[in-house]
């Protein structure tokens, strides 16, 4: 959830009525296969239910859960996947296409710099903690700053896909 919760800090309340405009919701069993490794992928997935494994080949190398953003990589290198997002339980994600997403930026240059912002403080907090010598939990001071404020945006994101106010 640590990932998302960084990505959506740095979204507005309107980029998530955007995003929740523009997904569909898919919903996924145990077992189920959402991203294959090596199979190319045309859209985001944020996770507002359940819980995943991300493995590489037969290692399971993450779980990712409710407020986790999946395909980011693929996103942002336009390559393939290098590894597999599978189910653990019932999960509903909203799938946002890459078309939509690129079309968006090149109008709304505000929330492509907040997404790509997102995306790369994300992605550095994920190799910072990778390449740390001793395991650190601790987030960034400016991503705790805007940590319960990502917090509600991800319960926005959710009601919101359920058709409620936000």
């Amino acid at each position: 959830m640590r990932k998302g919760l960084i990505i959506l800090a740095d979204l507005l309340d309107q980029d998530l009525i955007w995003l929740s405009r523009q997904g569909n919701i898919i919903k996924a069993a145990p077992g189920d296969v959402l991203i294959e490794a090596g199979v190319a992928i045309t859209h985001i997935f944020f996770v507002t239910e359940g819980a995943l494994t991300v493995s590489v080949g037969d290692d399971v190398v993450a779980e990712v859960g409710v407020g986790d953003i999946l395909g980011e990589m693929s996103f942002v290198e336009k390559r393939v996947p290098d590894a597999s997002v599978t189910a653990e339980t019932h999960v509903r994600v909203l799938s946002v296409p890459r078309s939509a997403l690129t079309e968006e930026f090149r109008t709304n240059h505000g929330f492509a710099a907040r997404f790509y912002r997102a995306l790369a403080v994300s992605l550095s907090d994920r190799l910072r903690a990778m390449t740390a010598e001793w395991p650190n939990e601790e987030l960034d001071e400016g991503i705790l700053d805007q940590l319960h404020v990502a917090g509600d945006r991800t319960l926005r994101l959710i009601k919101l896909l359920e058709g409620a106010p936000a």
